[in-house]
């Protein structure tokens, strides 16, 4: 048969099952006897969801392999390699093979050595991008005695990235909305001129709980609430800045980020205060976890740009600023978060957020439910005694391990819960 026959098949069935709104899982085993037709292969089609705001990985999927390898995780974020999700995944054609990545030598590759092991050889991974955005990527291997993957087969890949990308992200919204991770129905209290609670939607008892130093059982408001209903009563009696907007980001009790929002409400003989409450949007998370460590937002920005692969030059080059500041930044990051590296920072930021949610979309897939996208959020990973990973023999602590940098981090959290309502002292 001829292969661009094959190639349109495949793609005409691929663009099919992307507009079926079918859940991740689904997908990925949908898609894998379809991709096997169009690119023949010796293993497993290998999966990823990634976070499009840092370039992670969120979940894996493979049909042979339940639980991605903690050897993959410390190539992919440790050693010095090439061909990694993050250099395919910001490439011109987001399209890459292990063999010329390495100029022809894929043995001088630490990552060939791993494959040679399973018995493969040839590595191509594809970015699936849609609108600018990768939302994931696909892996595909071949066996010593077998043809390189070759220019057809890539371009055919990069082709059908598009239709693949957009399926993986309204996949992921599937996941958020069937099976989210809190109560997801904002909720709403009004509070009359004493600041005492009058009265309130349904459920929002439960959101009030999980906000930090309330005390809903003794009728103690938490300060985020009173904090925002302040604002938004100032701004109703023109004391403030009317430009200033009555908003919160706060990390609950239980991990997870909500933004509560102040609404005055004037009657003619007295005035209240509407506070409403709702989670985070997913696409807000990655600023939020970045913005805990103290970045400013330049110093998030070239954060992404460390996580997603980019060198120096190429930051300075997208930011048009200098080399030197780009350094400068870059030492004032790793001072705020602790690290001493580049490599140090993607390791920190993706095993105290991403690694969790990874582990977490591995259980999924077994338990048969949604998968989720971006990064954990369900629960403080740098909180958890006891969970330091383990990869190729080495230690990796997790931050609440690393006494002073926890310590300064967790302080660095509460000054961040509701920034533009209040002046919270930088801690020491």
């Amino acid at each position: 048969m001829d292969r661009h026959w094959r190639f349109a098949r495949a793609e005409d069935k691929l663009a099919r099952l992307s507009k079926q709104g079918l859940d991740m899982v689904a997908f990925w085993r949908a898609c894998a006897p379809v991709l096997a037709d169009a690119v023949p292969s010796d293993a497993a089609l290998c999966c990823f969801t990634l976070d499009p705001a840092s370039g992670l990985v969120t979940s894996h999927f493979n049909e042979e392999m339940l639980v991605l390898p903690p050897e993959w995780i410390a190539n992919e974020y440790m050693d010095d390699d090439v061909n990694k999700l993050t250099d395919v995944a910001r490439s011109p054609s987001g399209v890459s093979t292990l063999y010329e990545a390495t100029g022809g030598d894929p043995s001088s590759s630490p990552r060939w050595h791993a494959l040679m092991a399973d018995g493969g050889d040839q590595e191509m991974i594809a970015a699936l991008r849609s609108r600018g955005d990768v939302w994931g990527a696909i892996t595909m291997y071949r066996r010593l005695d077998r043809p390189l993957f070759d220019a057809y087969e890539q371009a055919f890949l990069a082709a059908v990235s598009p239709l693949m990308a957009a399926a993986v992200r309204r996949a992921l919204l599937i996941g958020e909305s069937a099976d989210p991770e809190g109560p997801e129905a904002p909720g709403m209290i009004v509070l009359g001129p004493d600041w005492r609670p009058e009265s309130m939607s349904p459920g929002v008892e439960e959101w009030l709980r999980d906000l930090p130093d309330g005390n809903w059982a003794a009728s103690r408001l938490p300060t985020a609430v009173l904090a925002v209903a302040g604002r938004a009563a100032r701004s109703a009696t023109g004391t403030d800045d009317p430009a200033e907007v009555a908003v919160a980001r706060v990390l609950t009790r239980s991990g997870r980020w909500v933004v509560l929002h102040g609404v005055p409400l004037t009657a003619i003989d007295s005035q209240r205060v509407a506070v409403i409450v709702e989670p985070a949007h997913p696409s807000r998370i990655a600023p939020l976890l970045m913005s805990a460590y103290g970045l400013t937002e330049r110093e998030q920005q070239l954060t992404r740009l460390v996580l997603q692969g980019y060198s120096t030059l190429d930051i300075a080059d997208r930011l048009v600023i200098s080399v030197h500041t780009v350094q400068g930044h870059l030492r004032s990051i790793f001072t705020k978060t602790g690290v001493r590296a580049r490599r140090d920072l993607v390791t920190k930021i993706f095993f105290s957020h991403y690694e969790p949610r990874l582990r977490d979309n591995e259980q999924r897939t077994a338990a048969n439910k949604p998968l989720r996208g971006g990064p954990a959020i369900a629960t403080s990973p740098h909180h958890r005694p006891g969970q330091a990973q383990q990869a190729r023999g080495r230690h990796l602590p997790t931050p609440c391990q690393e006494k002073a940098v926890a310590c300064k981090q967790c302080a660095l959290v509460s000054a961040s819960l509701w920034p533009g309502v209040a002046r919270v002292p930088t801690p020491t």
